[in-house]
C-alpha cells in the first residue's frame, strides 16, 4: 500500500448551514450532506465538514482543544488572475483574510485567509507545479 496519500480531510465546523453556504458560494458541490456532516469531492479525495462538537467527541478530545491554524489547506491556480479572482470570491463568500496575494520569495504568487471557522487557507500560483484541465497538479 502506498503510504503518502490523504483519502479524506475533515474541518471541524461550528455552523454547518453557515459552513456549507461559504463552500457552495464558491462553487464547490456537496457529494452528500446529512444532519452533521457533508462531503466534497477532490478527484480522489473527500473534503469533508463536520460539526465541531461531534468531531471532538469522534476524537475523544474536548471542544476547546482541537484549535485551527495550524495548518494550511491550499489551491494552486493557473495564474495570478485566477488567485485574484478566487480569493476576492471567497472574501465576497465570508472569509476573513490573513495576507493579500502576491509574489512570494520562492518565485509563486500567493495569498492567505480564513473560512468562517478559522481554518487557513492559501491560494496561489506556483509556476513549479504545472496544473493538468481539471485544476490537478500534473
Amino acid at each position: 500500500m502506498k503510504a503518502n496519500r490523504i483519502t479524506l480531510i475533515t474541518l471541524g465546523v461550528a455552523d454547518m448551514a453557515r459552513a456549507r453556504a461559504y463552500y457552495e458560494a464558491l462553487g464547490w458541490v456537496p457529494e452528500s450532506a446529512e444532519g452533521a456532516v457533508a462531503f466534497y469531492d477532490l478527484g480522489g479525495q473527500k473534503l469533508g465538514l463536520y460539526d465541531r462538537a461531534k468531531l471532538a467527541e469522534d476524537l475523544g478530545r474536548a471542544p476547546e482543544e482541537l484549535g485551527t491554524g495550524a495548518v494550511t489547506l491550499a489551491q494552486n491556480f493557473a495564474s495570478e488572475a485566477e488567485v485574484d479572482a478566487a480569493y476576492e470570491a471567497a472574501l465576497a463568500a465570508g472569509a476573513t483574510p490573513c495576507k493579500r496575494p502576491e509574489k512570494v520569495f520562492w518565485g509563486g504568487y500567493s495569498g492567505t485567509l480564513t473560512d468562517p471557522d478559522g481554518h487557513v487557507w492559501e491560494y496561489a500560483m506556483n509556476p513549479f507545479w504545472p496544473l493538468d484541465d481539471e485544476g490537478r497538479l500534473a
